[in-house]
């Protein structure tokens, strides 16, 4: 049996969950969390179900989530109700005591999994010898905790769809160039504002380990690696244009995880808090085209009945991986947890935190 297979079989939800009335899901769930009390907390990304959202203590972006974590002392158990990457940073952020558990070890990013630290090192050791000592890495959260941690080990920072351009031009205070991971659009979209043109924009291409330019490489100011998010790129300039035709008085907002051309023909773009905080200050009675995950899209629009609300793309389904836990895996980890069992705790060694934290920090000190 590969390891696949093995992960898959081990990680498959007990089929007496299946079979349970979702009324009893849902009353073992809020029993578990009254009889835990502290010691329990569940921080809920916002794409995640609302079957998940919603026994969520907390809900918010990925940092923010992991600084709650970190915040809140009491707790023993952290259930994570987003994807692995999210869950490596409350791990981080948070004490020895404290556990970290992801209802699904499935739940993962395919953005974070584009740029895995082999490939990152041996990218590294060519822009080394092509540019020399003149980069400077940043890694934006959505990756790794390797990634973050190479990032530290080499002076560079995290970053986060909302400061992105503050963390880029801080960059820049420190070296000639950056190389941006793992998603090139939000890197391009993010350089492209403070005024770096797209010719001097390179991409790294890990899968062919050759970058990705014309013309002289002494221009090359950012290196983008060729990552990217596989919802936010489905996002197309046709889709702006049909909405522009049939619902002229549609504005359009998009997260800058969309491709350049998406963003640049948008009438607004930002992080998923942006998002969230525009629409909900929106006239009421105005009419939004939302591009970005589909569960946050569809909440939107059950928060706020008074405008319009509706996906860029109607026709997109969920991230695949962000949409992995479900109220079975949920209330399988509680279960579990209640027995002595930690399933599945997620754990970060102690040199990957400590240098990831350093990127982290540096972010931190420029908010």
């Amino acid at each position: 049996m590969s390891i696949l297979e093995q992960l898959t079989k081990m990680d498959r939800v007990p089929e007496h969950y299946r079979e349970l009335a979702l009324d009893e899901k849902r009353e073992r769930i809020w029993a578990i969390k009254k009889r835990l009390g502290k010691r329990l907390f569940i921080p809920g990304h916002h794409y995640q179900r609302d079957e998940v959202i919603e026994f969520a203590d907390a809900t918010g972006d990925s940092l923010q989530l992991a600084q709650l974590s970190q915040d809140n002392k009491d707790a023993e158990y952290i259930v994570f109700c987003g994807v692995h990457f999210m869950a490596e940073t409350a791990d981080m952020l948070t004490t020895d005591e404290q556990h970290v558990i992801l209802p699904d070890l499935k739940a993962g990013c395919s953005m974070a999994d584009m740029a895995d630290i082999d490939q990152t090192e041996y990218a590294w050791t060519i822009l080394q010898d092509m540019f020399s000592d003149t980069i400077l890495p940043l890694t934006y959260v959505n990756s790794t905790a390797a990634i973050k941690a190479f990032c530290g080990r080499y002076g560079g920072a995290t970053v986060t769809s909302s400061n992105a351009k503050k963390m880029v031009e801080w960059a820049f205070t420190q070296k000639e160039r950056l190389l941006f991971l793992p998603d090139q659009h939000l890197g391009r979209n993010t350089a492209y504002d403070l005024g770096i043109r797209l010719d001097e924009m390179a991409v790294w291409d890990p899968i062919n380990r050759k970058l990705e330019f014309e013309g002289d490489f002494e221009r090359v100011k950012v290196i983008l690696w060729k990552g990217h998010c596989s919802v936010h790129e489905k996002f197309t300039v046709p889709q702006i244009e049909q909405f522009r035709q049939n619902s002229p008085d549609t504005s359009v907002i998009v997260h800058p995880e969309c491709p350049y051309e998406v963003v640049q023909a948008a009438d607004l773009n930002g992080s998923t808090h942006y998002i969230i905080e525009t629409i909900r200050k929106a006239k009421s009675g105005t009419s939004w085209a939302v591009g970005t995950e589909m569960n946050l899209v569809n909440r939107l629009a059950q928060q706020f009945p008074d405008k319009k609300i509706v996906s860029l793309n109607p026709t997109m389904c969920p991230c695949l991986t962000m949409n992995r836990i479900d109220i079975d895996h949920l209330l399988w980890s509680l279960e579990e947890l209640e027995k002595g069992n930690l399933h599945y705790p997620i754990t970060v060694e102690s040199n990957t935190t400590k240098e990831a934290c350093l990127a982290l920090e540096r972010m931190l000190e420029r908010k």
